[in-house]
């Protein structure tokens, strides 16, 4: 199988790519400069450097020639700041690509894409009543993006979103998202204590991302059509997330207090004052984040296990993604931003 990604030179395109190398496919992808110094990058992997969104559709045309699986690992969530209107931002990384290539597959003999998505619309999907894309952009966007993918999918060319949650593990050289968590819990570091929401999250590492893709994009059960798949292999509360942080931290048992939404919503406005100052539009609601939060957004591992998805050490993973969080804030490391091509 012959394969084309955009992001292959990221932190989960990469896993990707090795996982889809190791079983015998060839990978090709398109990627901005510079590599990340010390990146386990497979050297089997085909390289063409530039930007996608600057290449014609012709040339774009000619590097989906042949391939059977077009894999969209690019894009931004909703930890990466932008100015208002931040809709028109997530629509320019995470939609406007896949309208423009979706049909140049079609046009190249392209049969599959497999599109990286968020379990945010898969939260949306099971409290309809919470009306989660009236109040966050990054959500409605996510939602917008899953329709892209549902239009474009035919009886030629299936398409499947996978719903990622938050994911952990570390690529050499490049910046993990985590130093927003950093930035969030150092504050209360004085504190005897520290206070959050007493929720929960589905999760992964950054390999079984990897065996994600590639067993979406292997599609042994010869699914056609369009499919949205929550992924999720560990739930964890907050608590249980944090008592890891912290150890990472080397500030083993710290104490946890778990508040309520409205506790934490009157914490907000503070946030809320330093977007408008700094010019930020959040792309969750920063009134609606606590409930959010309060809620333990899990998943059944089951739709993992069909992917292939092997047991990892969830924990290890953790903690080496705020070791290194932790000394991206402090200034003790330099590494490349997360981008969004």
């Amino acid at each position: 199988m012959k394969v084309f990604m955009i992001g292959g030179t990221g932190l989960l395109g990469c896993e990707a790519a090795t996982t889809l190398i190791k079983r015998g496919h060839e990978v090709t992808t398109v990627a901005l400069p510079p590599l990340p110094e010390g990146a386990p990058i497979p050297e089997e992997m085909e390289i063409i450097f530039g930007d996608i969104n600057k290449k014609s559709d012709e040339e774009i045309e000619g590097m989906l020639k042949g391939a059977d699986v077009f894999i969209f690992a690019a894009g931004v969530d909703e930890r990466v700041e932008f100015p208002a209107p931040v809709i028109e931002k997530y629509y320019q990384y995470n939609i406007a690509p896949l309208e423009r290539i979706f049909p140049l597959c079609k046009k190249a003999g392209v049969k599959r894409a497999v599109v990286l998505g968020s379990y945010f619309a898969y939260l949306h999907k099971i409290r309809p009543e919470m009306k989660l894309t009236e109040r966050n952009p990054y959500m409605k966007s996510r939602m917008e993006q899953e329709k892209v993918c549902e239009d474009a999918a035919d009886e030629n060319f299936s398409t499947c979103v996978l719903e990622l949650p938050y994911i952990f593990g570390t690529q050499p050289g490049r910046k993990p998202v985590w130093t927003v968590l950093i930035e969030q819990i150092q504050g209360m570091d004085k504190l005897p204590f520290t206070m959050y929401p007493k929720g929960g999250t589905a999760m992964l590492t950054c390999r079984q991302v990897g065996q994600v893709i590639a067993g979406a994009a292997e599609n042994k059960a010869g699914k056609t059509g369009f499919e949205a798949i929550p992924i999720g292999m560990y739930n964890m509360t907050w608590p249980e997330f944090l008592d890891i942080v912290f150890a990472a931290r080397g500030m083993a048992g710290r104490k946890i207090v778990t508040v309520a939404p409205w506790m934490m919503r009157m914490g907000m406005f503070k946030i809320i004052k330093d977007y408008k100052k700094r010019g930020i539009e959040s792309g969750m609601d920063p009134l609606q984040l606590p409930d959010i939060m309060d809620y333990n957004l899990f998943i059944d591992k089951k739709y993992c296990l069909e992917l292939g998805v092997e047991e990892d050490d969830i924990r290890e993973a953790i903690t080496d993604s705020i070791k290194i969080s932790q000394a991206s804030f402090e200034g003790k490391v330099k590494l490349l931003e997360m981008k969004g091509e």
